[in-house]
């Protein structure tokens, strides 16, 4: 066997390590994949157990030349590292040197988000038609900003993940990893209507459905979320995952601990939601420049 196609052998069995034994979600199985398929073919032929550090960093190289952002490149960074941790955990590596290509330096991207008081006018004035579409289209926004659950969580989510009695949702989040979130009154009594006028056209148990019944899909969310971002905002990204930094970030202002808004976004550690601090540190630079009186 060539080493090009041991190669290829070995990246599938990493994909299958992804998918079936650490629960990754599919999109990051493909990108995974994308990103290794392009190194496997920048070193050709040369065997796994042969790569140095130097290789991994002209390949890095060419990447910046092509014109590739930082972030992704640092992406495929970390594919690499994390396929050649799992070809040293099974014994076909030695030693994982790709742990000694250090990432690129980026700027660090404050997330977008919606202000609280456009989020408010946005759920309490009459946005949304009365009918059934109106009706989903609302829980779908309720639900993203009201419990900061991820767009693939919601679209996993059916009927029975709503615990009435507990006012609370079950959400099975990445890796498989459930977690419970309290609901807020005013979401209870809007999931409550919601369902009754679901009954009437669903053909699924999925708790949000298209106009047809039919399992609501990725693109389907995402141009809801769309929609009404860009009625109350003008911010450049109007997506799913924007209300969920919206969540945190209001969260945050209004004084919520850091652990707690990281259990509820159901984050595998801390530095991951520490990014929303400087969303509020931001909001406090702005409060000082305009208030004191030095400035």
């Amino acid at each position: 066997m060539s080493n090009n196609s041991h190669n290829e052998e070995l990246l599938q069995s990493f994909l299958n390590y992804l998918e079936f034994e650490k629960k990754s979600s599919k999109h990051t199985v493909i990108s995974y994949n994308n990103d290794l398929t392009h190194f496997l073919s920048h070193i050709g032929e040369k065997a796994l157990a042969d790569i140095e550090s130097k290789d991994i960093r002209l390949w890095i190289s060419k990447l910046s030349e092509e014109g590739i952002a930082p972030r992704s490149i640092n992406r495929k960074i970390t594919a690499v590292r994390s396929f050649f941790y799992f070809l040293q955990k099974i014994g076909k590596l030695n030693q994982n040197i790709a742990r000694k290509v250090h990432s690129l330096k980026t700027k660090k991207r404050l997330p977008f988000f919606v202000e609280d008081e456009k989020m408010n006018i946005l759920l309490n004035e009459n946005t949304f038609t009365n009918d059934f579409s109106g009706l989903r289209d609302k829980v779908v926004i309720e639900l993203l900003y009201t419990t900061g659950i991820r767009r693939a969580e919601l679209l996993r989510m059916d009927v029975q993940s709503i615990d009435f009695s507990e006012s609370c949702i079950k959400v099975l989040g990445k890796r498989n990893k459930e977690r419970i979130i309290p609901l807020l009154p005013e979401c209870v009594e809007l999931l409550k209507e919601y369902l009754e006028e679901r009954k009437t056209v669903a053909k699924t148990n999925a708790l949000v459905v298209t106009n047809t019944g039919e399992q609501a899909y990725a693109n389907f969310v995402y141009r809801i979320a769309h929609k009404y971002i860009g009625m109350v905002s003008t911010i450049d990204k109007k997506s799913p995952h924007v209300l969920r930094h919206s969540f945190a970030t209001h969260l945050l202002n209004n004084g919520a601990d850091i652990n707690d808004i990281k259990e509820l976004l159901g984050h595998a550690n801390l530095a991951a939601t520490q990014i929303y601090t400087h969303n509020s540190f931001e909001k406090l630079k702005d409060v000082y420049k305009h208030s004191h009186p030095r400035n």
